[in-house]
This record gives structure tokens, sequence and C-alpha cells, in this order.
């Protein structure tokens, strides 16, 4: 080996905790932030799903015509 590979060696090897410890920080970074990610996707899915289901619940007032229910229940009454 060459004496630069040498040097190489030495000092990959005197840095090597703080190279892994740097990995792991890494590491870890990019799964909170993956996480963060993913929780704000869900939580704007289910707001926009709650959303639209609200939108068709309260769509407004809702009119029938129930004379013909009345007139019925009015025969009925009068024929106790």
């Amino acid at each position: 080996m060459s004496q630069e590979k040498v040097n190489r060696y030495k000092e990959q090897k005197k840095n090597r905790k703080a190279i892994q410890a740097r990995k792991k920080r890494n590491a870890l970074i990019t799964k909170v932030c993956a996480s963060l990610a993913a929780l704000a996707l869900v939580a704007w899915l289910g707001y926009s799903v709650m959303d639209s289901y609200e939108k068709k619940q309260n769509s407004g007032p809702v009119t029938a015509d129930i004379t013909a229910l009345d007139d019925y229940t009015a025969s009925l009454n009068a024929e106790e």
C-alpha cells in the first residue's frame, strides 16, 4: 500500500466514531422528516374527507309536502 492509502486509512480509523455518529444522526433526521411529512399528508387527507362529508350533510333545508300524510292521520283519528 502506498503511504497515501495508509494515511487515509489511519484518518478514517481515527474519525470512525464521529463518522458513524454523523451517519446515525442523518438517518434519524431523515426518518423524523419522512414521518412528519407522512403525518401531514394523512392529516390533510382526513381533513379533506371530513370537509367534503360536512358539505354534503349541510346542503340546506329540505322541504316536503306532507298534506297527504296529515289527511291520512286525521282520517284515522276521526274513525276512532
